[in-house]
């Protein structure tokens, strides 16, 4: 945890904020299988610039959980409560069901045993939930959906002002359809993503940021198990000189060379081997032929307390299971060593070293040429699998000088920092990402043959992020683009066809017969733009027909004019320009002048000649080309029509939700209203000091009474009733609840005011000896106040002994506490009067001091002056000297 602080202090170190009128603030979301950690960045003053959000159980990460129980929608935290009881109603591993055919989606589920009930979507091929028995459905992606949107609502709530601008981290080896539905579920939630990142540019970002690689660059390994899946990732760490305000500086890179992977093997898969084991041995002792597998409750509940054995195992050899009521109100208890558990995992081992050992044979690396192996993911724990890659590297100790859960989403937020508008980062470390899967273009069509031209690499591995490509084809007619995977080999977890997207571009007929009789200079063609967005994305953006026409044109003639006449020359005789520029040489003089001849012979010439001229020009149209997507099935994107519909459920959602916790809030607030006014009723003394007996009687029963209505009738009131109760209480306890406070807050009050208005004497007393500039009749005001306040306090004491305790106080302490504000208003008024500046006295001038002024004023009368003539209007030299030793005459200053 102090690593981490320290961490988190060089972060906010090298934030820079651009400060603008409202407060600036993003944040960024990793969204794991199995749960979710949220980053804000903030400018908001008195905030710790990043920092990790917390949950309302007070957690740095949420499980990521939807639940639909009783008519109620609950996320995270509140959800896993009910995970044991109704494991059929609690959904998780959403994010890993995105963009997969049911088939797929469905063994993936089976083997996780997560009993939900799932059925395929007809149109494209992917799994939906029914939710309840009125058979509301819901696809993964607005499930997750209503994760982000709880994520997003940690981020407000942490950051206290709106915020929506986002970064979301995803594995590397999601492909088109993960990403696309993501950011369509990110969309359903209200969040602007600026990108998604991969995680291990992420941890990479995260590692960086405070190094300096001027002096050595290196290559480190970033290890990734996390719960569902495990990768391994080379980045490249370097630095190259800038320019910076005339400066030479050097700027922080990394580069990331690859990355290898396993979708299929994490920590969940080894809860599994544990899972199998304790079912066989409770099967057991069981007997009867129970299979313990087949009983979604019992399985939740074992599946829980596997995770906790798991964890414990980390940290010692020996680890117990104790599941209450596991099936058929029998309960189960038992215990597992280290040993066994890690021989249950022999496999797991073995798999967990393959993307190391690819990644380091694809890139010619040795170990020993591997700065560090950064472990991040909270597998990575796991004494086993440690063990193992020390052996395999050839290292004593693996490195681990980054959070393994908050890695990834701390570098995250520096990206969304990065490439927002209102945050910038100081410290600047360049971030170079790739495509990690390969993309192809193939083209069909009439008259298209297929051949190798037809079908092209368009986005090679690592390929830059983002990037923008073209290619061209030489056609007349319209055609058909598919957009797919390279290799099929190589293809997402779960996804079947390597085919992403099919487009249909149409116009390339009509405009090939539109221009096909002009003078084509080259054959028609297609221009096809594709981009490759920050996220990821691949995208079809446009298309035109490029059309090149050589033909003769009607162009405005030149012209010819002196100065340009010797370069006409060279022009060809039909523009008749050659002897004109003889004869225009001929007529200019050797100093450059014109001669009047030459102008007239040319205006003549050139109003003899045609206004305009032919000439051979080339041009070059480019048609817009229509473009139809034309994919269905897994690969198709949700629409518009569906996202807007999605989006009204949603919001319904989320208006309900917001109720329900208004009436849970409001429910809390009466029934802790009722019991903490009855314990003070019967344990303070005071009350009876401010109360009758038979006051208390009736509020008492008046409690009694709301208590028994919000056990009874009021468990299904609404917020607004459970305010309404609440509010005729108050209305009876207020007046009790302020005569109570008062007896004891007027007095401190009284004491406070007369305890000031005796230090007001000394106050006057010491402006009287030491501020003697101070207004006599401001001095006398502050008195006459100080007096009143004295006299007020007098009266209203004897009246309020007058008062029964049971009654309206004669006076407040808040009335007490303003009076005595706002003498101390007037005092503080008057100490601020500064001291007058003393009058400063000229000094008498000497007589060589008015020599030289006199001479100064001399010389600027005579200035001055200058307008009359030196006879008239000035003394001789003689007589001004004379007139020095004289008093200077009195001048008014201009």
């Amino acid at each position: 945890m102090a690593r981490l602080l320290a961490k988190l202090t060089l972060i906010a170190f090298a934030l820079t904020f651009l400060f603008s009128p409202s407060h600036s603030a993003v944040f960024s979301i990793d969204l794991g299988s199995e749960s979710l950690k949220v980053t804000v960045v903030n400018l908001k003053p008195g905030q710790t610039p990043i920092s990790v959000a917390i949950n309302e159980m007070s957690k740095r990460k949420s499980p990521v959980l939807v639940s639909f129980h009783d008519g109620d929608r609950l996320l995270g935290e509140e959800a896993a409560g009910l995970v044991a009881r109704y494991p059929q109603q609690v959904y998780s591993q959403m994010r890993d069901l995105i963009g997969k055919p049911y088939a797929s989606a469905k063994k993936f589920l089976d083997s996780l045993y997560l009993p939900f009930e799932a059925k395929e979507d007809s149109a494209r091929g992917t799994v939906n939930f029914v939710v309840d028995k009125n058979g509301t459905e819901y696809s993964p992606e607005e499930l997750v959906a209503m994760v982000l949107s709880h994520a997003a609502n940690l981020a407000e709530f942490h950051s206290k002002i709106p915020i929506k601008d986002a970064v979301i981290a995803v594995p590397p080896y999601f492909g088109q359809a993960e990403r696309k539905g993501l950011l369509q579920a990110a969309e359903l939630a209200g969040i602007n993503v600026l990108s998604l990142i991969n995680e291990h540019s992420g941890a990479a970002l995260q590692y960086g940021i405070d190094k300096d690689f001027s002096n050595e660059s290196r290559h480190v390994v970033f290890y990734d198990m996390g719960s569902s899946s495990t990768y391994a990732a080379l980045v490249y760490f370097s630095s190259y000189k800038s320019k910076e305000y005339g400066k030479t500086v050097s700027v922080n890179q990394f580069q990331v060379k690859d990355v290898r992977w396993n979708p299929e093997l994490g920590g969940q898969h080894m809860e599994l081997r544990l899972v199998e084991y304790f079912a066989n041995e409770f099967n057991a002792q069981v007997g009867g032929g129970i299979d313990v597998r087949k009983f979604p409750k019992a399985m939740a509940k074992l599946k829980k307390q596997v995770k906790r054995t798991k964890e414990i195992l980390s940290a010692n050899t020996g680890a117990p299971i104790s599941v209450e009521s596991l099936h058929n109100d029998v309960d189960f208890r038992s215990s597992i060593t280290r040993e066994k558990f890690e021989e249950l995992c022999e496999d797991i081992w073995e798999k967990s070293l393959l993307p190391l050992k690819e990644l380091l044979e694809h890139s010619g690396l040795s170990a020993d040429q591997i700065y560090a192996v950064e472990l991040i993911g909270g597998a990575t724990r796991v004494p086993k699998l440690q063990a193992k890659l020390q052996e395999f590297l050839g290292r004593k100790e693996l490195d681990r000088h980054l959070d393994a859960d908050e890695a990834i989403v701390l570098g995250a937020a520096l990206h969304a920092a990065n490439i927002s508008d209102g945050i910038k980062l100081n410290r600047k470390l360049g971030m170079v990402d790739g495509s990690l899967y390969e993309f192809v273009i193939e083209l069909s069509g009439a008259d298209l043959p297929k051949s190798e031209s037809s079908r092209q690499l368009l986005v090679p591995k690592m390929k830059k992020l983002p990037s923008k490509m073209f290619r061209s084809i030489v056609h007349d007619k319209d055609f058909e683009v598919s957009l797919a995977y390279e290799s099929e080999h190589l293809l997402p977890p779960g996804v079947t066809s390597p085919l992403i997207a099919q487009y249909q571009i149409s116009g390339l007929t009509d405009a090939s017969g539109k221009y096909s009789s002009r003078n084509l200079s080259s054959p028609i063609k297609a221009n096809v733009h594709f981009s490759l967005s920050r996220s990821g994305v691949l995208s079809l953006d446009r298309a035109d027909a490029v059309v090149e026409i050589t033909e003769w044109v009607e162009v405005p003639r030149k012209n010819l004019t002196i100065e340009n006449s010797t370069i006409s020359s060279n022009v060809s005789d039909e523009s008749g320009a050659s002897n004109n520029s003889e004869e225009n040489n001929e007529s200019v003089p050797s100093d450059s002048g014109i001669n009047k001849t030459s102008n007239t012979s040319g205006e003549e010439q050139a109003a003899a000649e045609p206004a305009t001229e032919k000439k051979l020009k080339k041009r070059t149209f480019r048609v817009p080309l229509k473009i139809v997507e034309k994919i269905t099935g897994v690969g198709m994107s949700l629409s518009k029509d569906f996202l807007a519909e999605a989006k009204t459920k949603l919001q319904a959602l989320d208006k309900k939700d917001a109720e329900r916790k208004r009436t849970a809030e409001s429910k809390n607030n009466l029934e802790g209203y009722i019991y903490t006014t009855k314990e003070k009723i019967e344990t303070l003394e005071e009350f009876e000091k401010i109360s009758t007996s038979e006051e208390r009687k009736s509020f008492v029963e008046k409690l009694d009474e709301v208590q028994d209505w919000l056990y009874t009738d009021g468990e299904d009131a609404n917020a607004t009733e459970f305010e309404e109760r609440l509010d005729q209480l108050k209305a009876v306890g207020d007046p009790i609840f302020f005569r109570l406070k008062e007896l004891t807050a007027r007095p401190a009050a009284v004491e406070h005011a007369r305890k000031y208005i005796n230090e007001l004497k000394q106050i006057v007393e010491e402006w009287k000896s030491k501020k003697s500039w101070l207004p006599k009749e401001r001095v006398d005001e502050v008195i006459n106040i100080g007096e009143k306040l004295k006299n007020w306090l007098d009266e209203k004491e004897t009246e309020q002994k007058k008062t029964s305790g049971f009654s309206k106080p004669a006076f407040t302490s808040e009335e007490v506490h303003l009076k005595v504000f706002e003498l101390q208003n007037k005092v503080a008024s008057i100490n601020r009067i500064p001291k007058p500046k003393p009058k400063i006295q000229k000094p008498p001038k000497n007589e060589s001091e008015s020599k030289e002024q006199n001479t100064v004023d001399s010389d600027s009368t005579s200035t001055d002056s200058s307008s009359q003539s030196d006879e008239s209007s000035n003394p001789s030299k003689g007589e001004s000297e004379e007139s020095v030793d004289e008093q200077p005459e009195k001048h008014d200053e201009l």
